[in-house]
């Protein structure tokens, strides 16, 4: 096992670790930062891969963007921040929760582990042809996430300004 593979478990482990916190955590603010762990070890990992253009827009996007939109939208619409316990979910769920999580990861361990005998051929694709691709064919898409991202952070700002009956605004 070379140091590529330990940094790459390493990061893997993380984003796992940050994905199972952000799902099982009671706080919604606590999800949100669980969240921003997750992502952060997706982007190491892509890293260790040697994709850093798609690291970096990762980074940039969704941890830049969407996480920090979640948050402007609980603080601005005034969201419970504590445990959400009107949502609560009884121990049948849980356990078929859990039983669903298994079944999945016996599926993408049998699809996941014949690939890991052989070496998987790595096509060159430079950083160049990527972000040619991504700002070249992709780049409207990227502009309408962008707008469509702002548009959510003024309609919260909206939201939040709307008198509500019984509470001091």
């Amino acid at each position: 096992m070379t140091a590529l593979d330990t940094a790459f478990a390493a990061t893997a482990l993380l984003a796992v670790i940050g994905g199972l916190f952000a799902v099982t955590t009671r706080h919604v603010v606590h999800a949100a930062l669980w969240l921003v762990v997750a992502l952060l070890g997706v982007a190491g990992s892509l890293l260790v891969l040697g994709a850093e253009l798609v690291a970096l827009v990762l980074v940039l996007v969704y941890v830049g963007a969407v996480v920090v939109l979640v948050l402007f939208a609980l603080m601005l619409t005034r969201a419970p921040i504590g445990p959400d316990l009107a949502h609560r979910v009884g121990p049948a769920r849980t356990a078929g929760a859990a039983l669903l999580g298994g079944a999945v990861a016996v599926l993408l361990g049998s699809v996941l582990l014949p690939l890991a005998t052989e070496p998987v051929e790595r096509a060159d694709v430079t950083s160049t042809q990527v972000a040619g691709q991504l700002f070249g064919t992709w780049v409207w898409p990227f502009e309408l996430l962008s707008v469509l991202l702002l548009i959510a952070l003024v309609a919260a700002l909206a939201v939040s300004r709307i008198p509500r009956e019984g509470r001091p605004s």
